[in-house]
């Protein structure tokens, strides 16, 4: 085992997949000589060429409709966005067309969507945002949402050689922490396999994405407190794995649903909801759901802190719902 940054281990999975499979290619803006936004694809051009890292004009709309093209043409294409906020400009086509190729006319459709997404950064409004909620009532759209290295060099691997278009989210706080990460890369990981990275027996705490390192942050601090935290780890919001949150809250009888979004119209929401349906009578407490305001993520880092769930605010929720 190593200690390396996500960074670094997604790119040394596209180096991987890129070499193995020649159908594959990478296209974005500024992905080639400038690496990319945040460093992901650095080095890849020198070692593949401009054919297979390709850097592309600045138009959402115009490289994601020239992916699914090629994708359906028999190439793997994997397209990056700059932030995840700009995949707005791509929305018709990925909901529209390559999310119903598939299942409407059996065409694959084998494209991999890798987004930059989160607050954290100072960066504003319209480069902070969580859009997953967008896609996660899509049919035909899977969306994967690794919270460390290993689990985001398996779930890649996966995504690629899967024939539906995948929205594959990456926390920009996630960028520069190291995590262990096995000396070769880890196998594929299938879809729809949630984990719990922490066990405890009073309060489960359902998370993806940065907010799990958040998670499991709090847990530390509960676990001083004498309180057990459950962290199940999503991994894919599409598929859901329910069955792996349903078996925790009939353990703890408690749930706290952490989301980076807003409030309104979360992920967390159908979460909820499906728990209600399904383990109600194990709750010993309301459901409750910690997630941004209904409000634009403000620029000022003071500002954005106010913005985003913190570990304090874990700890409070769960010493208040045990008391």
């Amino acid at each position: 085992m190593r200690n390396i940054t996500l960074t670094q281990a997604l790119r040394e999975t596209l180096d991987a997949i890129l070499e193995r499979d020649p159908s594959t290619f990478v296209m974005g803006e500024d992905i080639g000589i400038y690496g990319g936004s945040f460093g992901v694809t650095r080095g890849l051009i020198e070692k593949y060429g401009s054919e297979r890292i390709r850097d592309t004009p600045i138009s959402e709309q115009a490289l994601t409709g020239c992916a699914i093209g090629a994708a359906v043409a028999g190439r793997r294409p994997i397209i990056e966005f700059m932030f995840m906020d700009f995949i707005t400009l791509g929305t018709d086509q990925l909901v529209n067309l390559a999310a119903k190729l598939k299942p409407i006319y059996g065409i694959p459709c084998p494209l991999v969507v890798r987004a930059p997404t989160g607050a954290g950064r100072g960066y504003g409004a319209t480069h902070s945002q969580t859009l997953e909620r967008f896609f996660f009532g899509v049919p035909g759209i899977k969306i994967v949402a690794p919270s460390n290295a290993t689990d985001a060099s398996a779930l890649l691997q996966t995504a690629v050689a899967d024939n539906n278009p995948v929205l594959f989210l990456e926390h920009k706080l996630l960028y520069p922490i190291r995590f262990p990460f096995p000396d070769e890369l880890p196998p594929p990981m299938p879809f729809g396999q949630a984990e719990v990275v922490n066990e405890g027996d009073d309060v489960t705490i359902v998370s993806w994405g940065y907010m799990t390192a958040l998670a499991r942050q709090a847990a530390a601090k509960l676990a001083s407190l004498g309180i057990g935290a459950d962290i199940v780890d999503l991994r894919t919001l599409a598929p859901l794995d329910m069955e792996t949150v349903i078996t925790s809250v009939q353990t703890t009888g408690r749930v706290i649903l952490l989301e980076e979004g807003p409030k309104t119209g979360g992920v967390s929401a159908e979460i909820e909801s499906r728990i209600l349906d399904e383990a109600f009578e194990y709750l010993e407490k309301p459901i409750r759901r910690l997630a941004s305001p209904d409000f634009p993520v403000p620029a000022a880092k003071s500002l954005e802190a106010h913005c985003v769930p913190t570990v304090d605010e874990i700890v409070a929720c769960a010493q208040e719902m045990i008391a």
